[in-house]
């Protein structure tokens, strides 16, 4: 049974959805490896409503950023960024100053994207993209001295995209 279990996993990493007309192609090794190193600027386009079937690097990158255990690991990052917030600057770091301002500002924003993010439940790619972008984009307002209110608008709309309601995929 458990060799069942691996084999179907396995089958369905290996199987991507290509668009105009929609074809089902395996998914290839390389396409994942590129994804990851490419993932920044991938989860940006994810994040503007670039469909993920738009390309096969686009649609590995939205494959691997919806599964529960990357959800689950972002929103350990959102928490820990709380964490940090809280704790205040410490001397002589060499991190990236945090806008701890906005973060604490926008806390309860930020417990309602990460329970949104650790649901049982399919998200669309956008929506997880559009809460990974603040963390990893270096002008973004949770570093950047922008008023908390532009934090607040970010995770307003990576909250809004993962609303359970909403398509998993576009309507054409």
């Amino acid at each position: 049974m458990h060799t069942t279990d691996t084999a179907h996993r396995r089958a369905a990493r290996q199987t991507l959805v290509l668009a105009d007309p929609l074809v089902i192609r395996p998914g290839r090794l390389a396409d994942r490896m590129l994804a990851r190193a490419l993932g920044a600027s991938l989860d940006q386009q994810l994040a503007t409503g670039r469909a993920p079937e738009s390309s096969r690097l686009l649609a590995a990158r939205a494959q691997d950023i919806v599964s529960l255990p990357h959800r689950e690991s972002l929103a350990r990052s959102w928490d820990h960024l709380l964490r940090v917030a809280r704790r205040g600057p410490t001397l002589r770091t060499p991190a990236v100053p945090l806008n701890a301002t906005a973060i604490l500002a926008a806390e309860p924003a930020i417990r309602e994207l990460t329970e949104r993010l650790t649901a049982q439940l399919p998200v669309p790619a956008r929506g997880v993209a559009a809460a990974t972008t603040p963390l990893t984009n270096a002008t973004s307002p949770v570093y950047g001295r922008q008023s908390p209110d532009a934090l607040a608008g970010l995770l307003d709309d990576a909250i809004n995209q993962l609303d359970p309601a909403r398509p998993l995929m576009g309507v054409a």
